[in-house]
């Protein structure tokens, strides 16, 4: 493959302690509550075959998805607390303060290694349940690692 040869691929971090340093910022733990025993946290991703919007195929070897991009990475845990089963149909929606109704179906659950209340799917597929107000308050980046979703069958 093609490597780059900076520093960190040699693991050489120019620090006081000569090691990477990872320091959490302020406002990353700041969501806003929900009260809502269902909600989950939604990530959008993007697939291996992408560049931002531009899907390039329905294939995603970083997860082993081949054919198709309607698919909702959850928690094994996650899945049998709702009821459910690998590979079955749901919808996902949006839990909002604006109450404007967010839905997307035809969503596959993929049953994947990943935290218990969250769950994980593709954008820009998944882009209509991100309300427009559910932004960063500094930049007005659109918030998209973290949006409450629930799952309606």
């Amino acid at each position: 493959g093609f490597h780059l040869d900076v520093p960190p691929r040699r693991r050489v971090w120019a620090t006081p302690n000569g090691k990477a340093n990872f320091l959490p910022l302020p406002g990353l733990e700041v969501n806003d509550p929900v009260d809502d025993p269902q909600m989950l946290r939604l990530s959008t991703i993007r697939s291996h075959d992408q560049f931002n919007t531009t899907i390039y195929s329905y294939n995603d070897r970083y997860r082993g998805i081949h054919g198709d991009r309607m698919v909702l990475f959850m928690n094994a845990g996650d899945i049998a607390a709702r009821g459910l089963a690998d590979g079955q149909a749901v919808a996902l929606e949006t839990i909002s303060r604006d109450g404007r109704p967010r839905r997307v179906a035809g969503l596959t659950v993929v049953a994947y290694p990943m935290p218990s209340g969250s769950v994980a799917g593709y954008y820009p597929e998944l882009n209509p349940l991100m309300p427009l107000d559910y932004h960063d308050h500094i930049t007005g980046t659109p918030a998209a690692k973290s949006v409450p979703v629930r799952i309606a069958t």
